[in-house]
């Protein structure tokens, strides 16, 4: 099972960021001058440490030697673009969430209209759209207790224990999914309520595939942002 990671991505940041110079964006990160950029992170949430993310765009920008350093990125072959345009929407995170896909049965698939065909269709924005309506209609209360009935009628359906005493997981799984629909309901919820747009991906995906907004990451830079 992989990942699946949502970051809140701050669209004034990624928009100062991507309009900057190479030369500037290396200069500054070097120096880690650049994490004045870098919008407030969200306490409640995880996101990318501020060294380890600058480690890597350093990497890229070395091993790319095509690189104009007097232009913006957007600007360059989109070759180089492309790859460099999640890393910088990462960098513009104000917060991440993540977890396994098959768990998305549970926290997302019982709330949509239709079913899931594979675990590839929660990269779509659209799931995640229909998703976000969804929860537009209902608390967090409401939700995660909803989460937590449809596990527990599950597991029932399989003939599994619910009894802590016959199996030690049980309650550390709970919290789990307590935890992790909660903090979902957040993410989503903060997406509606702010501008900020849900960047979409999995573990080891090409950059090509993941998705800001409505669009792949780097048609989004393009039109919105270029």
């Amino acid at each position: 099972m992989a990942d699946i990671i949502l970051h809140l991505v701050d669209p004034i940041s990624l928009r100062k960021l991507l309009s900057m110079p190479v030369t500037e964006i290396i200069s500054e990160m070097e120096s880690q001058a650049l994490r004045n950029l870098r919008p407030e992170s969200d306490p409640r949430f995880h996101r990318d440490f501020d060294v380890d993310i600058e480690g890597e765009i350093l990497e890229y920008f070395d091993a790319d030697a095509e690189l104009e350093g007097s232009e913006s990125i957007l600007t360059q072959d989109p070759s180089s673009s492309q790859r460099f345009s999640v890393l910088f929407s990462r960098w513009c995170a104000t917060s991440q969430w993540s977890c396994w896909d098959a768990r998305l049965y549970l926290y997302v698939e019982p709330f949509l209209d239709y079913n899931i065909q594979s675990v590839d269709d929660f990269i779509r924005p659209s799931v995640w759209k229909d998703f976000s309506r969804a929860l537009s209609e209902t608390d967090r209360l409401s939700y995660s207790e909803s989460v937590l009935l449809d596990w527990m009628a599950r597991r029932e359906n399989l003939g599994e224990t619910m009894e802590p005493s016959e199996d030690s997981r049980i309650l550390p799984t709970m919290e789990s999914h307590k935890a992790l629909s909660d903090s979902l309901f957040t993410i989503m919820e903060n997406s509606i309520k702010t501008e900020k747009q849900l960047l979409i991906g999995r573990d080891f995906l090409d950059p090509s595939e993941w998705f800001l907004g409505d669009l792949p990451v780097f048609e989004a830079m393009v039109k919105h942002y270029g």
